[in-house]
């Protein structure tokens, strides 16, 4: 099974600890199913999703938007960032050199191609900018590919 994530940044820690267990809970629903998890790695979700990949005996895909990818995310996210991708058993680069939105919106369709299923950490609300999570979703629906929503019951961002 091959699944991407998209998922908010920045969540309040307590929706973090939700999410990490409803992302946990749904891997332990697979099985014995070989998991390939696919994630640009940024803070909040994407991370959430990827430690709980390689902590459940799956595989972790990380895509790069840019060459500029790892110097815009916080740097307090750096050292997650690069134990993830060091993990990571493949690393698909996009082919752009600053970390735009276009950028992460090309990655994210890059994960879509690659996908049997996407994972959305999503409240259910547009984009605060192009290359969100409703871009993401919206993109995902447009191609068939299946997508399971992940946000806690009463949670707000």
């Amino acid at each position: 099974m091959r699944i991407a994530v998209s998922g908010h940044r920045g969540l309040p820690t307590a929706v973090e600890q939700q999410v990490d267990r409803l992302i946990r809970d749904a891997l332990a629903d697979l099985d014995d199913q070989d998991v390939t998890g696919l994630s640009c790695i940024a803070d909040g979700a994407d991370t959430l999703f990827a430690r709980a990949v390689l902590d459940t005996g799956g595989n972790l895909e990380v895509v790069v938007p840019a060459q500029e990818y790892r110097a815009g995310l916080p740097v307090e996210h750096w050292p997650g960032y690069d134990t993830l991708f060091n993990a990571a058993t493949l690393v698909h680069a996009v082919d752009f050199v600053e970390s735009t939105s276009e950028a992460h919106q090309a990655a994210s369709e890059r994960m879509l191609e690659l996908a049997e299923e996407l994972w959305a950490v999503w409240d259910g609300l547009p984009a605060r900018g192009f290359g969100g999570t409703a871009d993401v979703v919206a993109a995902a629906h447009r191609r068939g590919l299946p997508v399971r929503i992940f946000w806690p019951d009463g949670a707000t961002r």
